[in-house]
């Protein structure tokens, strides 16, 4: 991917960028999902401003974040190493890490009964559900650990690969992080429970125009922009590029800036 666009870094990245001392930090697994739902004719997605005391307080984002060692579900799908480049053991962990993410962070689960593939689990907002949604946030149970005594088993074939970007090395926290869009499953609500936001919202990618994102964030949006339905969306997704990473290059400028370039 480029872009012939360098993007100006806010002024907390531009002084990390030019305080950099030119060794990068060691880069972990991460999955984020753009999760998606009707809306009229069209769709809306799910946003979720991080609260102020967060990294990166008061920018809009999608639920997700680091790959877990307990991220080993099974099955999945066996085409998931050659959509998202790596080998199978990570590549599962990575799709693990985004449907884990999104339940511990949205409420809601893609996941259905095991022995009927074609179904989806609706409510998952109840009592019970919801102290097992703490309990895999406390990693006091591990998500394969409650599918497996609930009977279910991971819908991923709700969730698609959509990019996967790098964080630049001027970073002191650096993530290999895969975006995935997923369709919101029928009967399930988004619930703000992760504790990390101070507001969420269902929007158009139109509607965005203007909320603060991060680069990998907004590029997302934007290219979501095109689409008029989520079956458009999925049928893009076979098309898109998961595999290779976005690296972002900056670039200090004379006038004590920083410019970031996607390549």
């Amino acid at each position: 991917m480029t872009d012939s666009t360098p993007l100006r870094l806010p002024p907390a990245l531009i002084k990390r960028a030019r305080e950099f001392d030119g060794v990068p930090a060691p880069v972990r697994d991460a999955a984020t999902v753009v999760l998606l739902r009707p809306s009229g004719e069209s769709f809306q997605l799910y946003v979720m401003r991080r609260a102020a005391t967060m990294a990166f307080g008061g920018l809009y984002a999608f639920p997700g974040g680091g790959v877990d060692p307990d991220d080993r579900p099974d099955p999945l799908r066996t085409d998931w190493p050659a959509r998202l480049g790596v080998p199978a053991e990570r590549a599962h962990a990575v799709v693990g890490a985004a449907v884990r993410e999104l339940f511990e962070e949205t409420g809601v689960l893609l996941a259905g009964p095991a022995d009927r593939p074609d179904r989806t689990i609706a409510d998952v907002s109840t009592d019970d559900w919801e102290a097992d949604r703490a309990a895999v946030l406390a990693r006091e149970l591990t998500l394969s650990e409650l599918l497996t005594r609930r009977g279910l088993r991971i819908r991923d074939d709700l969730l698609f690969g959509w990019a996967r970007w790098v964080t630049p090395e001027f970073e002191p926290k650096r993530y290999d992080t895969w975006f995935f869009v997923a369709l919101l499953p029928e009967g399930q609500q988004t619930r703000d429970v992760s504790g990390e936001t101070e507001d969420t919202a269902w929007i158009t990618a139109a509607e965005s125009a203007g909320l603060p994102m991060l680069p990998p964030t907004r590029s997302a949006v934007d290219s979501l922009a095109p689409y008029g339905e989520m079956a458009q969306v999925v049928a893009a997704a076979s098309r898109r590029d998961a595999a290779t990473p976005v690296m972002p290059r900056v670039e200090l400028t004379d006038d004590g800036g920083a410019l970031l370039h996607l390549q």
